[in-house]
């Protein structure tokens, strides 16, 4: 799963001195197009003070609804290869940049109010959240413990603004929760892993009121002036510059029904539907649930007794798993068979390098029955060092022209090796989809070409699964902008090299 997330609300506050005179503390900046990070000393002059600090600070929240939908059926956010990565794009705009600084994240334990505010320049605009208040209850206004959002503390403890450490009870003690990124060039942009931070916020340890990005302590108090960086906010006209946090999750399932090899450890899969509806299977006469680890028993069988060529293997089997989640309906066993596993299976491979296999799923106490398949283990492929990769067709055969910004659609890619010999049967032919296992997408723009969603190989989010029918994958549409175009590529992992095909179907269309 990849997905981007883009922020709900964010604002940044300001103690800035309007013509040497007052401090805009007051002053939101709610509906402006930047987030603007800066630290002014000896810049102005306010009353006696000489040498003032005036600086801003940028809070911003983000909705974790979506992730909560799935957490727990589907989404285990304490899984390694689930990570979060906060997203602020630089906007520069010809004015001066600092460099060599360095900004950190950490969680508000306070809420805030976006506001209206969009004035900056002489910020006069007035509404919460500002330098001194967070946000406002019906006319009674909530206040920063210290101004400028600035009382940081240990997790759990009372009048806090930011929290900067704490306990998460999962194993590691106590955790710094604050994130920082050194800024060398001053034009970067903001990219920072705050995994542990949402993790914390869906465990219900962390309050979910968003987060605070500032320059480091020592550098908002040196005598140095740091003016301006200057990001993106959710209100910039360009979607791409706005702030997000982008997921990164392996959820593939791999199916190795159309794939297994003899020697080589796959796995197999079984789904279970209720009125066209996931659903665990029900056992016996109560209508038991089968679920959990190790609940069903999968025996492959090939030959005959009376033939002598009976071979046979029974492997536990269990309710599906990504991460510590079980997936509802469905159901896998993984396991491996040698070749070498009886005389007679040695023959078969030897003349049809494949060996056919009936496969019985049933209960665990062997009263049961609950289904029954098929299943084809190929001998592994040797070539006398023939190394030219195939000609390859790819096709998502079910991609839509339009599709609407809320709707998660699951995409089915075939692909067709054009240099494969056919062999030409009466019955109608039909063609079966070659499967590889490390198929990975990716999305661009169809009019600028800019990539969207990348080839995650690192994080696995965008690999591809695979089941008997060929390869398949999720998608959110939240993920792009509304009222563009884009079409899809494909990498392959294929004789040890990546191919690439681009262009891979028809151009698509996302809207509100």
């Amino acid at each position: 799963m990849y997905r981007i997330l883009t922020a709900s609300k964010d604002a940044y506050i300001t103690n800035k001195i309007i013509n040497n005179d007052i401090r805009a503390t007051d002053a939101n900046t709610g509906q402006a197009g930047t987030l603007d990070l800066f630290k002014l000393y000896a810049e102005s002059t306010s009353g006696s003070d000489t040498s003032p600090t005036e600086l801003s600070r940028v809070l911003i929240k983000f909705d974790l609804d979506p992730l909560r939908s799935i957490t727990g059926s589907f989404l285990d956010y304490s899984h390694s290869s689930f990570k979060c990565f906060l997203k602020l794009k630089d906007v520069y705009g010809g004015q001066t940049t600092p460099s060599n600084f360095r900004l950190l994240v950490a969680p508000l334990s306070k809420s805030f109010d976006e506001g209206v505010g969009r004035d900056i320049i002489s910020f006069s605009d007035l509404d919460s959240c500002n330098f001194v208040t967070s946000s406002v209850s019906g006319e009674t206004p909530a206040t920063w413990t210290l101004t400028g959002s600035n009382k940081e503390g240990v997790l759990g403890s009372d009048d806090l603004d930011i929290i900067t450490s704490g306990n998460l009870h999962d194993g590691n003690g106590v955790t710094f929760l604050w994130k920082d990124q050194l800024f060398e060039t001053g034009d970067e942009d903001l990219n920072i892993d705050i995994t542990t931070i949402v993790s914390g916020v869906l465990a219900g340890q962390i309050p979910d009121h968003g987060l605070r990005i500032s320059y480091s302590g020592t550098q908002e108090t040196d005598e140095k002036t740091r003016f301006v960086k200057r990001f993106g906010s959710r209100h910039a006209t360009t979607f791409e510059n706005r702030p997000s946090i982008v997921i990164h999750y392996n959820d593939r399932q791999e199916d190795h029904h159309k794939s297994f090899f003899f020697n080589l450890t796959g796995s197999i899969f079984l789904n279970n539907f209720h009125r066209s509806q996931p659903a665990n299977m029900l056992s016996g006469s109560t209508a038991t649930a089968v679920k959990g680890d190790n609940c069903v028993v999968v025996r492959v069988v090939s030959g005959s007794n009376s033939q002598g060529t009976y071979f046979s293997k029974s492997i536990t089997g269990s309710q599906h798993k990504i991460g510590d989640s079980y997936i509802t309906g469905v159901y896998s066993a993984t396991f491996a068979i040698s070749e070498f596993a009886s005389g007679t299976l040695r023959d078969e491979v030897i003349n049809a390098a494949s060996a056919s296999f009936d496969v019985f799923w049933g209960s665990t106490d062997y009263t049961l029955g609950y289904h029954t398949g098929s299943l084809v283990i190929n001998n592994v492929r040797r070539t006398s060092f023939d190394n030219s990769p195939d000609k390859l067709f790819l096709n998502v055969t079910n991609l839509k022209s339009n599709y609407r910004s809320f709707e998660k659609v699951r995409l089915r890619v075939f692909v067709e090796n054009l240099g494969k010999e056919v062999v030409f049967k009466k019955a109608p032919l039909e063609s079966s989809s070659e499967i590889f296992t490390q198929m990975y997408y990716r999305v661009r723009d169809a009019f600028n070409g800019k990539i969207v969603v990348p080839f995650d190989k690192a994080y696995k989010s965008t690999l591809l699964s695979t089941d008997s029918d060929g390869m398949f994958f999720d998608f959110y549409m939240d993920t792009l902008s509304s009222g563009r175009v884009y079409i899809f590529d494909f990498l392959i992992k294929d004789f040890g090299a990546d191919r690439v095909f681009t262009n891979v179907g028809n151009k698509f269309r996302v809207d509100e």
